[in-house]
């Protein structure tokens, strides 16, 4: 048995939660290892639809434990927030399912207020954050200033915690023109949130640890897509922290033998939210219909997300990048009806073919997709659960995937309920 990392292959946005919840039945425990709640999941369950931002997608499978690792920033009080909005639709969270790590650096609304300036203001680069503080509360545990999940419960060092990241923030306040943060307020704040929150917090490397000696099978969840890790995605256009398999390992406290199966989650074209350069992208009625087709909105913000063609030469870069062993392929049933559509193979830049996107924001900005023109079909794909529901020339597209991707389709999803989903093979069993 592996344990299994699921990562997704591009922007984001490409059916995680699905297949999180799919695979989540078969795991004794689920694991987020990285990001915020800047990052959404929708699960259709039963005809229920939930929607996820910092909870991982197992809590709503009973007899699974949930963790938030430590390499997640945890805004304490959209955490509660969440386990009340989930608990309204049946579904129980208490510290016998869901456990926090106890050195999880806590977003603060200090942090929120600062992402927010910065992404309204026209004095610096528009990122197109969610203005949600994750990026702001990693800048704050890199610079080893970060108020913790453990640090709830000490209230004898929270003075001095406070006034040492008040130096920073408020000097950075004072130069931006806004309100400097009244430390004792901010204590107070903390102090009022930490009852509800220090009963899920736990030593969660050590209780992983002994999960994986045990035999216990572990689900080790991503959000948004290697494409926005902060050291392979489109720098400065991503995230804040990395998104690829290898931080499963760092983000958890596990080592990265932990991991068994790498498991890329990749749609059947693209979408990207927010800023940043986007090869494939389609601003004509192509794109419209794509993303009127797929429901094309963030689960969080509700942003409208950017179309395009499948850009193969992305998706074969994250899978090198990643170490993905197979993909689980989601929203073909998009695609049904188009008479052509297109697949990007790779790039041209600047009178050169190139067959991945490289690092230099200039550069791409620049590329130009290389296209394979794929003959579509009219048959649908929507429900199918086996190659045999699938029309031909569908099956001739997922194999090409294949080939120009380098790694083999294990999943297919042909709807949002978990049961439209054919296996070709079980992560967990490789």
């Amino acid at each position: 048995m592996a344990n299994v990392v699921v990562v997704g292959a591009q922007w984001g946005d490409e059916g995680k939660g699905k297949i999180v919840d799919w695979l989540s039945e078969q795991a004794d425990v689920v694991v987020r290892f990285q990001g915020g709640h800047n990052a959404g999941h929708t699960l259709v369950i039963d005809g229920v639809t939930y929607k996820l931002s910092l909870l991982p997608s197992g809590v709503v499978r009973g007899g699974t434990l949930s963790v938030i690792g430590n390499g997640v920033v945890v805004d304490p009080w959209h955490l509660i927030e969440e386990i009340a909005k989930i608990a309204e639709q049946g579904v129980s969270i208490t510290p016998e399912n869901l456990r926090v790590a106890d050195n999880a650096t806590l977003i603060l609304p200090l942090h929120r207020e600062l992402d927010h300036f910065r992404e309204t203001s026209n004095t610096v680069l528009k990122i197109g954050t969610t203005k949600r503080g994750i990026g702001p509360a990693y800048e704050d545990k890199v610079g080893r200033r970060a108020i913790r999940v453990v640090d709830l419960a000490d209230e004898a060092m929270l003075d001095a915690k406070i006034a040492r990241l008040l130096a920073h923030h408020n000097a950075l306040r004072r130069g931006l023109g806004i309100d400097e943060i009244d430390g004792a307020a901010l204590k107070a704040e903390l102090l009022a949130i930490a009852p509800k929150v220090l009963p899920y917090a736990d030593t969660v490397w050590s209780l992983l640890d002994e999960a994986r000696r045990a035999g216990k099978r572990i689900l080790f969840e991503g959000a948004q897509g290697a494409l926005l890790d902060v050291d392979h995605g489109t720098y400065p256009y991503v995230t804040s922290s990395n998104i690829v398999a290898a931080q499963a390992a760092t983000g958890s406290g596990l080592g990265p033998s932990a991991i068994g199966y790498v498991l890329g989650i990749v749609k059947a074209y693209t979408t990207r939210v927010g800023e940043g350069p986007f090869p494939t992208e389609l601003t004509d009625e192509t794109g419209e219909r794509l993303g009127a087709r797929g429901r094309e909105f963030g689960v969080v913000t509700g942003r409208k997300r950017r179309c395009g063609w499948f850009d193969a030469a992305l998706v074969r870069q994250t899978v090198r990048t990643s170490g993905i062993n197979g993909i689980a392929l989601t929203k073909l049933d998009v695609l049904d009806g188009f008479d052509t559509i297109q697949i990007c193979t790779g790039y041209r830049l600047d009178g050169r073919e190139i067959d991945h996107l490289p690092a230099s924001q200039a550069d791409q900005a620049r590329v130009e997709p290389v296209y394979e023109a794929f003959e579509g079909w009219s048959e649908t794909t929507a429900g199918g659960r086996s190659w045999a529901d699938l029309p031909a020339q569908a099956i001739k597209y997922v194999r090409r995937i294949e080939e120009l991707i380098g790694a083999p389709v294990a999943l297919l999803s042909t709807s949002p309920e978990r049961d439209d989903t054919i296996l070709m093979h079980n992560p967990f069993e490789d």
